[in-house]
């Protein structure tokens, strides 16, 4: 994993510093400029880098327009849905030397540790019992979590049933990986290979990872994903670490990396992440580039006018009250529930743990609680993965790319899923709250032969043991 260093056939820098400085100080785009962005992304189209720059420095006035072009836009493209998953970290050995990750080499407080098949199965089936089926395994860079541990590990991990728990759908969170290794993975059934850049910005990204180390190559870790894609995986996320560095340039920074990928390989990033920089044991880093609570709104509203087919994920790093406000921003998943400790699903209590967990999190309610949240709000919880499972990935996300996907397709699976954590985990007063908007949801299907066969099947989950029944 660590040593073979071959880049991909399309390896190129495409981040360049100079330019990307010059576009966070162009002058203020007129009003009439800025509506017109926002009219092309409501269209659905992928907006430019220079694009992208100009909402970037809308004058403030427009910033109520574009948050309300991004709801408006994520009504569109994914409609009332959250998707919901968990982290589940694996092992926090590494041998880098981030300065602002806890599990940095250097750092004597945290507590070294990797998970056995045992504990997986321990770990996983406390998440399938309350109510849990899409999760990301998370792993340190080291040479134990080679590609066949990582494989090994998620086939692990879709062996293990509890009750009508299942998992059925794993996402990877891990060091950048050959050509080959990205093959071997693939092949074990993952989900998204997340990489995340941290910062884009060179010198940023040298002084946070030192020369020496793997993550210390940068071009290599650039070229990351496009060697996943090479390797077969059309499923990839892409990530900054927001506070690393101007927030503005990590925001141009993804959207050139997501331009890139779709110019390359005709497919662009299935979800972007943006979490924000927050405390962790042993780490102490300046915090000269910390983003405002407004900066992260706006950042978030204009990432989703600038990729409008590609998921955005809003972590638990960000505390409840926030995290409620910012599901209309655009934001289409959700990490609820979360333990980040190593074996911090079953061993910690209530009370996070510092030295056995990367950072600190700022939402820990349970699984059932925000779920009762986002029904009390309208928003539609789903654990649904029919279009993986069924094979319908690949070029264009499939709500941007066929029309009527979202009612023929999205919302009746969010429906059936959400049913089945309903009758399977949640508390009454979940139950109550989500049939509410279970029974809105079904008024609001003017295909009747699709409601039909909603009703049935929403019943059968209600009265048998059918479930996993996906449209």
């Amino acid at each position: 994993m660590l040593q073979n260093k071959k880049l991909s056939s399309k390896a190129v820098d495409f981040i360049d510093d100079e330019h990307i400085e010059a576009l966070m100080n162009i002058e203020r785009p007129s009003k009439e400029r800025v509506r017109e962005i926002i009219a092309k992304s409501l269209a659905k189209e992928a907006l430019s880098v220079e694009e992208t720059a100009s909402l970037i420095a809308a004058d403030e006035e427009l910033t109520e327009e574009i948050f309300a072009a991004a709801r408006m836009l994520k009504d569109k493209v994914y409609g009332n849905r959250i998707v919901l998953f968990a982290p589940l970290y694996i092992g926090n050995k590494c041998i880098n030397d981030c300065k602002y990750c806890a599990f940095k080499r250097s750092n004597k407080d945290v507590k070294r540790r990797t998970l056995s098949f045992d504990e997986i199965t321990r770990q996983v089936t406390a998440l399938e019992d309350v109510g849990h089926k899409r999760l990301i395994l998370v792993f340190g860079e080291h040479a134990d979590y080679d590609a066949d541990f990582i494989a090994e590990c998620v086939k692990k991990v879709y062996s293990i049933k509890s009750g009508h728990g299942e998992i059925r759908r794993v996402n990877i969170n891990a060091a950048p990986l050959s050509k080959q290794d990205f093959a071997k993975v693939k092949n074990a059934g993952i989900g998204t290979y997340q990489v995340f850049m941290e910062t884009y910005h060179h010198e940023t990204y040298r002084k946070m990872h030192p020369p020496g180390t793997a993550k210390g190559d940068y071009m290599y870790r650039l070229d990351s994903l496009s060697r996943a894609f090479e390797a077969g995986c059309d499923d990839v996320g892409i990530g900054a670490l927001f506070g690393l560095y101007d927030w503005r340039f990590d925001l141009l920074g993804l959207v050139s990396h997501s331009i890139f990928l779709k110019d390359s390989y005709g497919v662009g990033p299935h979800t972007i992440s943006f979490p924000r920089l927050q405390p962790a044991a042993g780490v102490d880093i300046d915090s000269a580039y910390s983003v405002s609570d407004h900066d992260f709104k706006k950042l978030v509203a204009i990432l989703r006018l600038a990729v409008p087919y590609t998921g955005l994920i809003l972590t638990a790093r960000e505390n409840p009250e926030l995290r409620r406000e910012m599901m209309a921003f655009g934001v289409s998943q959700i990490d609820a529930g979360s333990r980040i400790e190593i074996g911090g699903y079953t061993e910690f209590g209530d009370a996070q743990v510092m030295n056995c967990e990367q950072f600190l999190l700022g939402d820990i309610r349970s699984l059932d609680e925000v779920i009762k949240e986002l029904a009390d709000d309208d928003f539609l919880p789903s654990f649904c993965t029919s279009c993986y499972r069924l094979g319908r990935t690949g070029e264009h996300f499939m709500e941007f790319a066929i029309p009527g996907f979202i009612k023929r397709f999205c919302t009746p699976n969010a429906l059936t899923t959400f049913m089945e954590y309903l009758v399977d985990y949640a508390s009454d007063e979940t139950v109550k709250s989500g049939q509410r908007l279970i029974d809105k949801e079904l008024s609001q299907i003017k295909d009747e032969k699709i409601k039909k066969e909603l009703i049935k099947r929403l019943e059968a989950i209600k009265t048998t043991e059918k479930r996993n029944m996906c449209f």
